[in-house]
């Protein structure tokens, strides 16, 4: 198991780092550009221009990583439950797949609203239902949730895929949002992928322990020429797969309550955004924050983007480690 992990993570992380490296002046040749908003950071329009949809480089080495480990792992009879990790797999790759038609919609349209709200999170939607359908009809899900702390399964029948569709597509929705200055998302999302690699092997389970390698490997190889200052965006074709991915994780382990914690920015962010539009629309010009989502808010308190990644990363690791305390360790 260690050294399936291993291998995923030094090989995602070089073939992502190196398809980056080809991707940057492939993108730069074809203007695939970042628009900036103008109601955003002053700061941010030098930033317009920089290639984005970066995230084909991390979803292509993952494809490559992914179909020869598992070929490995069937062939060795290493790995059982493999439609299980297919399954959510390709979800994380739908999800790509829907940043791929934003991004270009972007493109096409030279601004920075590809799909409308509606039409992305339609597609978001019929996304987690179908995976939610594959992984019941496969036998990889059942209603049952697990709570944490107080260490029961609660049954909840049909509302359990009421729950599931709403933190799904927020989850999803929440990772893109996060995506908003230079490393941040990859590197609140190695966090995130180092806990449940962690989960991984405290629980012992294989699939889950591939999917955080390949996650750890693809943003650990972006940051190369993701972090500060930027040479490369992951786009909402890298975002949206990533939230994909961190949702596939916590479904894996079959404790999707566990993402409350271990998201716990993506949460912030997106609520950062609800409050700012509802305080706003409550007192007809109002703002809550200096700006929305929350991590512009603390750079126009005067915080660098690095130090924005540095302390939104901590706070990741310290709900991770408030997170062990919520994973269903079986006995031995």
């Amino acid at each position: 198991m260690l050294i399936y992990f291993l291998f995923t993570v030094v090989i995602t992380f070089a073939l992502t780092a190196l398809f980056s490296r080809i991707l940057i002046p492939k993108l730069k040749s074809l203007k695939v550009g970042q628009k900036i908003l103008d109601i955003g950071p002053r700061w941010h329009k030098n930033k317009e221009g920089t290639p984005t949809m970066g995230g084909i480089a991390f979803i292509a080495a993952n494809i490559i990583v992914f179909a020869l480990v598992i070929a490995v792992a069937l062939i060795r009879g290493d790995l059982e439950n493999w439609v299980k990790i297919v399954i959510c797999f390709a979800f994380a790759l739908v999800n790509g797949i829907i940043g791929i038609i934003d991004d270009r919609a972007k493109i096409f349209k030279k601004q920075n609203q590809g799909l409308t709200a509606p039409q992305k999170y339609l597609l978001q939607l019929v996304s987690a239902g179908l995976f939610l359908f594959f992984m019941t009809i496969s036998g990889s899900l059942t209603t049952e949730l697990y709570i944490p702390l107080i260490n029961v399964r609660w049954d909840l029948g049909w509302f359990y895929y009421v729950f599931s569709l709403i933190l799904i597509t927020g989850i999803v929705n929440s990772v893109n949002l996060t995506d908003g200055i230079d490393g941040l998302a990859s590197s609140v999302t190695f966090v995130a992928g180092g806990f449940f690699a962690v989960a991984a092997f405290a629980t012992e389970i294989f699939e889950l322990s591939i999917v955080s390698g390949l996650v750890i490997g693809a943003v650990l190889g972006f940051l190369v020429y993701n972090f500060y200052p930027a040479k490369i965006f992951m786009g909402d074709t890298g975002s949206l797969y990533l939230g994909g991915m961190v949702v596939a994780m916590a479904y894996l382990l079959d404790n999707p309550v566990i993402l409350f914690p271990v998201g716990i920015i993506y949460i912030m962010e997106s609520f950062s955004v609800i409050l700012q539009v509802g305080y706003f629309k409550l007192t007809h010009g109002k703002r809550l924050f200096k700006m929305s989502p929350i991590h512009h808010h603390f750079e126009k308190c005067g915080w660098s983007e690095i130090k924005v990644v540095f302390v939104f990363s901590l706070i990741t690791l310290v709900f991770c480690v408030l997170a062990w305390f919520c994973l269903e360790i079986p006995k031995v």
